[in-house]
């Protein structure tokens, strides 16, 4: 555990030095491809264990592995900057990598110092716990040794008491000292082993101690070499900030030039817009005038209209003041009008009481009186005003008459002059009388006698939809012609702004308008009659679209039938009614009107609305006021353009519509002296109240009576008075509405209730004649005589003698019944007699349209001196073998004692019994019977008839026989018998195999057979038994079925059989037979259940368990053996096992199979890794595709609509007679010709089998189905089967035997959630495929992720191989919902093989993995130029040469090339400060460039200089050679660099320059091939035309004689002579050479051939010089000859060859 700690703490301090590294690393010239080893030796001097939990670390800390990575990533930098500034280290300065071990050295030691002072701190702190607790033993042994003494006195006095106590605290203490030794004894151990480890920690601080010492010396190195670096930074930017001061004035003064130059334009520029704004000014000022004063005038309007509003708004407040203050006096007003009635009504009781009459009865008539003198009031008022209007209605009508007629007379005159301007006001005048006479509210009278004909009468009834369409055509006509009868406006607002005044009503067309009037000459009548033909053939149209033609009401009502139930005369009643629109497009609508007996009730308010679209609507509101009391009926007649339709009307009055709940009231048998009472309820459902009477049947004699009251006989006199004036003096009319009103309740119906009364009301008669007054009269209203009739009756007469009535009412006999009421009356039985009652009773109404209701009672009495209360004994439900018992209460009303015995019938003799069975019952008392009930299972075959087996139920008539008497007493016993049984399905379970390591379920159905619920549970269960739900206890339901799921779990290996129990609420057992074989498998998993967290899609959950073979012994009575039941054990040796994963399924075991030796276990892992399935995506990519066809059909409609659309306007363009635009034609065009091209053919949409994994369709089905993933939960069971052997000594695991009972299962549970990352770049594929790269070449590339949570995100990165070829550059912290952000991943490998790596981009919710695949491929290349150099060999200067070489790609990428010369380096002026190399001595010579020419050019010159060589491709390279003077040492080095950084190969470039055609070439060097820097004059023109000679040049042929011990080998020489190929010299075609003094070379032993000779031009020849030493040579001495070589050309040159030889021996 410290060991972590120590190294956790390590990797912190490593991740805070990472800045002060990356600062040092950038002044670092030193190569560190070796950083990584460096630091790792480090770390493995510091100390050894870190190496043991490296693995540790790596799971321990998230931010330790973020932090690495972060190392990693500055470390590549670190490398890649300082490969290129490699060179300019000093090898004096320590070194980076020395750097980095330094500062992990001092990490380590400060951390293993830290380490010490912990152990210390850890060892003082056990140490005080020890000493605490050795004191905390001291004190308890004190109180021990204390107590004992205690108990010893308390054991003399005798105190049991207290001995007690005290010994239970001497257990105590004793148990608390035992306690404090093991604790004692515990950090005892805990301290030495701290001092252990404190002692290693010591010996390890000493190992280090000169360590410590070198450390130490290393930082104050490291210090110095820090405070030089500094102060050459320093002088470095001193540097740098005067070059950028200067660079600073330079730009400073250019900067000054230009503004001096932008300030002249400017300067213009101002002086232009100075003039222009002056001259705008003027007009400005002007516009600005204007525009205030237009602003002054409407700023004074709106003052004026606000001033309006707000006096509008104040007088509006004073009204609602005033108003509230009239409401306030009225209110008051009315408060002491009630007071005064109520005062009133207070009086009037007080007299009628004082006068001994009904006070309700009077009360109500009274004011039913006053309501019907002051109803009468209000119509003879209403009646005389409507006979004013008619009067002024008809001479206003008269009037019309008189004035229509001049303007006839007028009209005729002006017609026969040819004159007919005055016609279309007449015109106008006209209909607009008929348009007043039609809307005139005053005209609509009481009757249809009253109706006064209108020009609306002129017309035919057939014809009123062409008057209303005339109406309109009217309007139109006034608007053109009238203004000022047009502009006259009767309603106007209260101040302006408030309403709008444009109302866009709908107009005909002209050319449907302009009818003629009535009042015409005959022939204008003529035509009028003709053009309305035409207008009535033409208003309905037929309707067709798409080839249909709509048939049917061309609108639909809502409501469709509009009824008016249980109106009031004199009120009025509104309804709304919805007209929709059913037809196919586009339609008209308007009223036409209602039928004609229904006009002066019904008012239509219906506003045109134009055009209606199909599906759209309007409102009609239709008014009824009704004036009669009758059921109206009629209809509302529409005119639409497809035709006519009409929408029913119906009017019903208010009725009365009673019934009874029963015809028949049966009270049974009963006791003579008992009272039974019952209730019969009388309904009202009608809207209209009444008053009833509940009485016995003129037929009934006797049987029944009730006493009468006063209010029966009672009548007003003023009703009375009242009936028979209006019956004399009102006119028939008036007569019968007045008795109508008479008959309805003044209660107002709701409209709740229509449904009911639309059947009721078409009963009902709508006249009501005299006959009603008539039977009003006798049967409500009684006269005077009779009421003296009845009170003459004389008080001596005795009553005659009535018999006793045992059928009577109860209090309410009449009354009054509301509408939607109901009333209970009660009915009493008091039976006195013996036999049977029956009797009649009827309910009279005073409405005479409800007809009497009759019912009939009856009952029967007995005459016993015994009888029972209860005769019916319910025992409720009973069950079988189960004890019930109840007490019988008999009683007596006899005046003696008698004598009962109480009998059970035979058949349920052995099931119930009371007790006692004889006994005696006192006079007028009372007595008590036990029964009891034990039903048997036999009860339904010995009850017989008394019981029923489909309901269970029981009933037995139980039999009291009295002494003396031959009528027993019976009464009945009531059971509902049941079973208590329980059934359990199936009888018996096998459970089969079950290995020790799971558990197996199967289901038993528990079934109550009873109807009672019962409680159950299953007891005394096995330990390896488990019953649920709820442990197998619960309630049954009656009838109820309940599945229980029994879970046996085997604990060894053997047959099992056993029964389990299950016990009911009354202690019945029910038993059910269980089996099953215990297995015991050869092998074990560590875990049989994984839970696998919440994974996204594409993530990798992982867990990991292990197959264990524990069987090592075949030994069953020490330990358990794998074997099945009892079987054969299983054998001791290596087992194979085998998981078998489904296919499809996203799970992956690895390994799945292998092989188990005894005693160890393997290692196994799960993976689970959801993804989408490919047929899933295939037929979501087909739905996408459909969905975009339909998309487009859609389109392609919507274009083609708009397409006959234009060429309607165009159409109707041309009609006008304006030319049609063209170029509304051409876009279209185009559009259908680019765009809908696909749309036109027909689609037919791909098979999922079609669609490719690679395709567009599938990766954009992909995307959306994860991003609409909504998560899904799986399970899987995987079956391991287990065989003994080894699995690696068979050829396959099929040959393996195995049983599978042996078989393990492993469940998986596999929840999937969608990711909160995703890739949105790489069309959404999680693979980052850098391809074939060169070594050593850097690629990036960007990969664009998005969060599709709702949430915040927080980004870890999984740590990259830091020595690896891979580099997360820009890692991403968080990351808002919806966001998108951008990772580079760079790559560049190191050698040439394919790396792949995993980068996971981990958050809270999941981990998205980057597969990052990539090869680095080392480029190589074939070169045509054999060995190292590429000579040019020589040429005339200031002339060129050329000469091609090839270079092939022989690897598998693209080659990016680029050919750089080393003269053209940037480093070749400061190796040209170093001395030569001829001075040096090198080993080799390291400067290939040579002379160069004086012009500044290159020598050399390549193409091309860059490119890119296709793998397996060649390219031809060009080098001209061009020197511009002489020399024989121009040279270069030619460099193919690949990828700007990789030098594939070098060639040496060589050439030499002459001034002349010859040149000889040979012998050993005499000077260095470096020149002067002066330069020397070239030859005159006239010293090379004369072919001056030149001076001898000198050469150096040095010739070596290998002198064996037989023989010797001559020494050979060569010299070349050549001719350059030139176009100069034309005089001279070839070069002559000759060599004298050959007598004295040959004289030395020299031969020579040739000796003269001639050479043509691009021509070499040899001089083979070859030598012998002569017998007189001296070894010691070498021969020195000299000889020249003459050579004419263009000149002649002469050159002094020194030939020196000597003998060598080997």
């Amino acid at each position: 555990m410290e060991d972590i700690e120590f190294f956790d703490i390590c990797e912190k301090e490593q991740t805070a030095a990472t800045p002060f590294l990356e600062q040092e690393k950038d002044d670092d010239d030193s190569v560190t491809d070796q950083f990584w080893n460096v630091a790792n030796q480090a770390n493995g001097k510091g100390h050894k264990i870190g190496e043991e939990s490296e693995e540790k670390d790596k799971i321990r800390s998230k931010e330790a592995s973020e932090g690495v990575g972060e190392d990693s990533d500055s470390s590549g930098e670190i490398q890649e900057r300082h490969m290129n500034n490699g060179n300019n280290n000093n090898n004096k300065t320590m070194k980076y990598a020395d750097r980095v071990q330094i500062l992990n050295l001092r990490r380590n030691l400060n951390q293993l110092d830290n380490i010490a002072k912990e152990k210390d701190l850890t060892i003082e702190k056990a140490r005080e716990e020890l000493s605490a607790c050795q004191l905390r033993i001291e004190m308890l042994t004190k109180e021990r040794e204390c107590t004992e003494t205690k108990i010893e006195e308390e054991k003399e006095a005798g105190n049991t008491a207290a001995i007690f106590r005290l010994q239970a605290m001497h257990r105590r203490l004793c148990a608390e000292l035992g306690n404090e030794k093991d604790l004692e004894s515990k950090i005892a151990l805990m301290l030495k082993e701290n001092v252990y480890e404190m002692w290693q920690i010591e010996i390890e601080q000493g190992k280090f101690g000169s360590l410590r010492e070198q450390l130490e010396q290393d930082e104050e190195e490291l210090e110095r070499q820090c405070k030089e670096r500094a102060e050459q930074r320093i002088q470095k930017e001193k540097t740098a900030a005067q070059l950028a001061e200067r660079k600073q004035q330079v730009g400073k003064k250019k900067e000054m030039e230009a503004w001096e130059a932008y300030e002249r334009r400017h300067q213009k520029v101002v002086e232009d817009a100075h003039g222009n704004h002056e001259k705008a000014v003027q007009f400005l000022k002007k516009s600005m005038s204007r525009i205030r004063q237009k602003e002054a005038k409407e700023e004074l309007k709106t003052q004026e209209h606000m001033e309006k509003r707000m006096q509008a708004v104040l007088s509006l407040k004073n009204n609602i003041t005033s108003n509230r203050e009239t409401l306030r006096t009225l209110q008051v007003r009315d408060k002491a009008k009630a007071l005064e009635a109520k005062k009133q009504e207070m009086k009037m009781r007080g007299a009628i009481l004082a006068g001994g009459g009904n006070v309700t009865k009077e009360i109500f008539l009274h004011k039913q009186h006053v309501e019907l003198e002051r109803q009468k009031q209000e119509f003879t008022e209403h009646q005389k005003s409507r006979k004013i209007e008619i009067v002024a209605r008809i001479l206003q009508e008269e009037a019309y008459v008189e004035k229509q007629k001049k303007h006839q007379a007028r009209a005729e005159a002006l017609r026969s002059q040819g004159k007919l301007l005055d016609s279309l006001q007449w015109r106008i005048k006209t209909w607009q009388y008929i348009e007043n006479a039609c809307e005139d509210p005053a005209a609509a009278v009481l009757q249809k006698s009253w109706r006064t004909p209108s020009a609306c009468s002129l017309v035919d009834d057939k014809s009123s939809s062409v008057v209303d369409f005339s109406e309109k055509a009217l309007q139109d006509t006034i608007h053109e012609n009238d203004d000022e009868e047009a502009n006259e406006t009767l309603a106007e607002p209260e101040f302006t702004g408030l309403w709008s005044q444009e109302c866009n009503l709908y107009k005909m067309p002209k050319d449907e308008t302009d009818p003629k009037p009535l009042g015409a000459s005959k022939m204008e009548r003529k035509i009028f009659t003709e053009n309305l033909e035409k207008l009535r053939s033409g208003i309905i149209r037929k309707q067709v679209l798409s080839g249909h033609e709509f048939k049917g009401c061309p609108f639909y009502s809502k409501p469709s039938f509009i009824h008016f139930k249980d109106f009031d005369v004199g009120k009025t009643y509104k309804k709304k009614i919805i007209l929709i629109n059913a037809s196919y497009s586009v339609n008209f609508c308007k009223l036409v009107g209602v039928s004609e007996h229904l006009k002066d009730f019904i008012n239509i308010h219906f506003d045109p609305p134009g055009q209606m679209s199909a599906g759209m609507s309007c409102e009609v509101v239709v008014t009824f006021k009704p004036m009669i009391n009758e059921i109206l009926e009629g209809k509302v007649t529409f005119l639409a353009q497809s035709g006519s339709f009409s929408i029913p009307l119906k009017c019903t009055t208010k009725r009365c519509v009673l019934a009874l709940d029963k015809e028949l009231i049966d009270f049974g048998t009963h006791v003579v002296g008992e009272t039974i009472s019952r209730t019969i309820i009388l309904t009202n459902r009608g809207a209209l109240g009444t008053r009833f009477k509940l009485q016995t049947s003129a037929g009934d004699n006797g049987t029944c009576t009730t006493a009468k009251s006063s209010l029966e006989r009672m009548v007003s006199p003023a009703l009375d008075g009242i009936t028979s004036k209006e019956k004399a003096s009102s006119s028939p009319v008036e007569s019968s509405i007045y008795e109508n009103k008479e008959q309805v309740s003044p209660v107002h119906a709701e409209e709740v209730r229509q449904t009911y009364m639309l059947g009721e009301s078409q009963k009902t008669e709508n006249n009501m004649g005299s006959s009603h007054v008539e039977q009003l009269s006798q049967d409500a209203l009684i006269t005077k005589a009779d009421l003296e009739a009845e009170n003459a009756q004389s008080p001596a007469e005795p009553p005659p003698e009535e018999p006793p009535i045992e059928i009577t009412l109860g209090k309410v006999t009449e009354g009054e019944i509301g509408p939607f009421s109901s009333i209970k009356l009660q009915i009493i039985f008091t039976p006195s007699i013996p036999g049977d009652v029956r009797a009649e009773f009827e309910i009279t109404f005073d409405n005479p349209n409800c007809k009497p209701l009759h019912f009939s009672v009856i009952g029967v009495s007995v005459d016993v001196p015994v009888w029972v209360p209860n005769p019916n004994v319910d025992l409720k439900i009973c069950m079988y073998d189960r004890l019930y018992q109840d007490c019988i209460i008999i009683q007596s009303r006899a005046k003696a004692a008698l004598r009962l015995k109480f009998e059970v019938c035979k058949e349920l003799s052995n099931h119930m019994e009371l007790l006692p069975k004889t006994g005696y019952i006192q006079a007028q008392s009372s007595f008590s019977v036990q029964l009891k009930f034990l039903p048997r299972h036999s009860l339904p075959e010995d009850a017989g008839k008394y019981f029923d087996t489909e309901t269970r139920v029981l009933e037995v008539p139980m039999t009291i026989m009295i002494a003396d008497k031959t009528k027993p007493i019976e009464f009945i016993v009531h059971a509902i018998v049941t079973t208590s049984d329980l059934e359990i399905s199936p009888a018996e379970v096998n459970f089969g195999y079950c290995t020790i390591y799971e558990a197996v379920q199967t289901t038993i159905t528990l079934t109550n057979k009873s109807i009672l619920p019962q409680e159950f549970g299953f007891v005394g269960l096995p330990e390896f038994v488990e019953i649920q739900p709820s442990d197998g206890f619960g309630t049954l339901l009656p009838l109820e079925s309940l599945n229980l799921d029994i879970i046996f779990k085997a604990n060894k290996a053997k047959e099992y059989s056993f029964e389990l129990i299950c016990k009911s609420e009354i202690n019945r057992q029910f038993k059910l037979s269980c089996k099953a074989v215990g297995v015991h498998p050869p092998l074990e998993l560590s875990h049989s259940l994984v839970k696998f967290a919440a994974t996204a899609l594409n993530d990798v959950s992982t867990a990991t368990l292990y197959v264990i073979n524990a069987h090592v012994s075949l030994n069953r009575f020490t330990h358990a053996v794998p074997r099945i039941g009892k079987g054969e054990i299983a054998p001791v040796g290596p087992t194979s096992f085998e998981f078998l994963v489904p296919e499809d399924s996203p799970v992956t075991i690895m390994p799945s199979v292998g092989t188990v030796l005894p005693g160890k276990k393997c290692l196994i892992q799960v993976y689970f890794r959801p993804v989408l399935s490919e047929q899933l995506i295939r037929e979501e990519a087909v739905q996408m595709l459909c969905r975009e066809d339909a998309q487009r059909t859609m389109l392609k409609k919507i274009h083609e609509s708009e397409m006959q659309k234009r060429k309607d306007e165009t159409v109707a363009g041309k009609k006008d007679g304006k030319k049609p635009s063209f170029a509304a034609f051409r876009q279209p065009l185009r559009v259908r010709s680019s765009k809908y091209a696909a749309a036109s053919s027909g689609f037919e949409p791909p098979k999922p089998e079609e669609i490719k994994t690679n395709s567009e369709e599938y990766i954009a089905a992909q995307y959306s189905l994860i991003r609409n993933f909504t998560g899904k939960f799986e399970r899987y069971i995987i079956p391991c089967f287990v065989a003994s052997g080894d699995i690696d000594e068979k050829i396959g695991s099929e040959n393996l035997k195995y049983s599978p009972y042996n078989t393990l299962y492993l469940e998986l549970h596999c929840p999937a959630v969608a990711p909160s990352v995703v890739i949105t770049s790489n069309n959404g594929k999680n693979i980052v495929n850098f391809g074939e790269v060169a070594v050593g070449h850097r690629i990036i590339q960007r990969i664009t992720i998005q969060n599709i949570s709702q949430e915040q995100l927080a980004l870890g990165f999984s740590i990259l191989n830091p020595n690896g070829p891979f580099l997360l550059v820009s890692p991403v912290g968080t990351l808002e919902p919806g966001e998108n952000q951008f990772l580079f991943i760079s790559f560049c490998p190191n050698e040439s093989k394919l790396f792949f790596e995993t980068l996971d981009i981990r958050s809270i919710k999941a981990t998205l993995t980057l597969s990052i695949i990539g090869h680095g491929v080392a480029p190589s290349i074939a070169c045509s130029v054999e060995g190292e150099v590429l000579d040019m060999g020589y040429v005339i200067a200031k002339e060129k040469v050329t000469s091609t070489f090839k270079i092939q790609n022989t690897s598998t990428l693209p080659l990016r090339y680029s050919i750089k010369l080393e003269s053209l380096s940037q480093t070749r002026d400061k190796e040209q400060q170093r001395l030569p190399f001829f001075i040096t001595s090198p080993p080799g010579r390291t400067d290939f460039v040579g002379t160069q020419n004086y012009s500044g050019l290159s020598v050399f010159n390549i193409f091309p200089v860059e490119g890119v060589i296709e793998p397996g491709k060649s390219q031809d390279f060009t080098v001209t050679f061009s020197p511009d003077h002489e020399s024989l040492y121009y040279s270069d080095c030619l460099k193919v660099v690949l990828f700007g950084k990789e030098i594939a190969r070098e060639i040496w470039l060589k050439g030499a320059a002459r001034n002349h055609m010859m040149f000889v070439e040979g012998g050993d060097p005499l000077d260095v091939p470096l020149e002067s820097l002066a330069i020397t004059s070239p030859m005159s023109e006239e010293a090379a035309k004369g072919e001056l000679e030149e001076p001898a040049k000198s050469l150096l042929l040095s010739l070596e004689y290998i002198q064996a011990e037989t023989s010797g080998t001559p020494a050979v020489r060569e010299l070349k002579i050549g001719a350059i190929r030139t176009a100069q010299f034309a005089s001279k075609k070839n070069v002559e050479f000759s060599l004298d003094s050959l007598p004295v070379l040959q004289q030395k032993g020299f031969t020579i051939e040739p000796v003269k000779g001639t050479v043509d031009r691009g021509q070499i020849k040899c001089i083979s010089v070859s030598w012998v030493p002569p017998a007189d040579f001296d070894p010691d001495h070498p021969l020195m000859v000299a000889a020249v070589l003459t050579l004419k050309g263009d000149i002649k040159e002469s050159y002094k060859v020194l030939f020196i030889a000597r003998v060598v021996c080997t």
